[in-house]
């Protein structure tokens, strides 16, 4: 029991596979939610002491995200959201660990008993391979379409998280394109594209004469986009001064124009996107508690390109002929098998990118980049030692480099994880492996 996988693919004859995933179970052992316990039957399972956790637990020293709970196909794994004390696991600190069963959690003065159950849950996943834009025959494609075929038909808020190039946007698009707004507009507005004194211009109007250059009237997104939906991308750029704003706009559904006498009535749906761990930016105080919990009561998760290889070959496919390049043909196994094998940092953009290439008879991938500060480093690398084998000094040299790179990385993402791991164009896994070979730690 212990050493089953968290999730795996099951295969019934007559339909098409489906995801399971094997319950676990939390209980507090000590600290003031003694007692409570929870069954984890969900792909991801928060905990932390703010309204809209999983778990919601009343000790005042665990922080409003503490960690969660993922169950994958490797087993069951916990991650600190950056919480303020961090999350202990056997009494080592943990940033990102699989855990075992039975196992222990302690979270500031509160301890959680971790055991693996002998439940099991199948999540539900679509028989279509294509929701609106969005296209897959992945088993997380599916389960994703049978999420947003539920959600399109309601009116409330929803939070579309994932890593930049997954098609974020696509999701605003599907959700608007199948629900009752379909007649209406649907607004886009990029939050960390607009220069900061334009934002809440942008988002909740002006009259003639609020600021100067403003010689007329301008409604914002929320009132151009009445009947319709708003989308909002990379919600997690969006200054701390004006959250409460856009926060009264979906608690109200009404705006107040810079330089208006008084509110005025919209009626939107809001979809909201982010590439941030927004719990992460809520415990360092950059993120309004209550702004997250209002936007991520509905969630909707995309999944890297990297987590569904299976859908390479479509997407490739349907790449080629939306594109319509002349000479573009269809591709064959060993580029196919080559796409597979990429572990795509871009996502399903960089993808799109690479198909471009491949049709106008260039490589699929850009050459290695090789930076002129990187380039300097090896040409001083020092002189060559034959005495010494050459694994050795190639071992030496790689690691001197990793070690300078990770210190750099975490000095520019502030040792934000995720942060790092984009700029890296690696998995947080990837990093945290790294950073632990290396013997470094974030300071936060």
């Amino acid at each position: 029991m212990a050493d089953r996988h968290a999730t795996w693919i099951t295969e019934v004859k007559g339909r098409r596979p489906a995801r399971a995933l094997g319950a676990c179970a939390l209980e507090v052992t000590s600290g003031p939610d003694k007692g409570t316990k929870a069954v984890v039957k969900q792909v991801r399972f928060k905990v932390g002491a703010l309204q809209g956790n999983d778990l919601q637990l009343k000790d005042p020293s665990v922080s409003g995200h503490h960690f969660e709970v993922q169950l994958d196909p490797l087993g069951y794994r916990l991650r600190d959201l950056g919480s303020r004390n961090g999350t202990f696991v056997g009494g080592t600190r943990v940033l990102d660990a699989y855990l075992s069963s039975p196992g222990r959690i302690q979270a500031g003065a509160t301890e959680l008993a971790f055991s693996v159950t002998d439940e099991v849950v199948e999540l539900p996943a679509s028989s279509t391979s294509a929701f609106g834009p969005l296209l897959g025959q992945s088993v997380a494609m599916r389960e994703l379409f049978a999420q947003l075929e539920r959600l399109a038909a309601g009116d409330s808020t929803v939070l579309v998280t994932g890593e930049t190039g997954t098609g974020k946007e696509l999701v605003a698009e599907a959700l608007h394109e199948a629900g009752p707004r379909a007649k209406g507009p649907l607004v886009v507005v990029d939050c960390g594209a607009l220069a900061p004194t334009l934002v809440e211009s942008e988002l909740f109007g002006h009259e003639k004469g609020a600021f100067t250059g403003a010689d007329q009237a301008r409604a914002g997104v929320f009132e151009r986009a009445s009947g319709g939906t708003v989308f909002l991308d990379e919600i997690g750029e969006l200054p701390l001064e004006l959250q409460p704003r856009l926060l009264r706009v979906l608690e109200r559904r009404e705006v107040s124009r810079l330089g208006g006498k008084g509110p005025v009535k919209v009626d939107v749906r809001v979809v909201a996107a982010t590439h941030r761990e927004l719990e992460a930016e809520v415990n360092k105080g950059r993120f309004r508690a209550d702004l997250f919990y209002r936007l991520s009561v509905l969630r909707v998760h995309m999944p890297a390109l990297r987590e569904r290889p299976d859908d390479i070959p479509l997407l490739a496919e349907h790449f080629l002929q939306t594109l319509r390049l002349p000479g573009a043909t269809a591709l064959d196994k060993a580029a196919i098998d080559r796409l597979q094998s990429h572990s795509w940092p871009g996502n399903v953009r960089e993808l799109r990118n690479a198909i471009e290439r491949l049709a106008h008879g260039a490589a699929p991938f850009a050459a290695p980049v090789v930076s002129p500060a990187a380039a300097a480093a090896l040409a001083g690398a020092g002189p060559i030692d034959l005495e010494v084998p050459f694994l050795l000094q190639k071992d030496g040299l790689v690691t001197a480099f990793e070690r300078r790179y990770a210190e750099a990385l975490l000095k520019v993402s502030g040792d934000n994880l995720a942060a790092a791991a984009r700029k890296a164009g690696l998995t947080r896994m990837a990093v945290v492996k790294m950073l632990t070979r290396l013997g470094l730690t974030p300071s936060s």
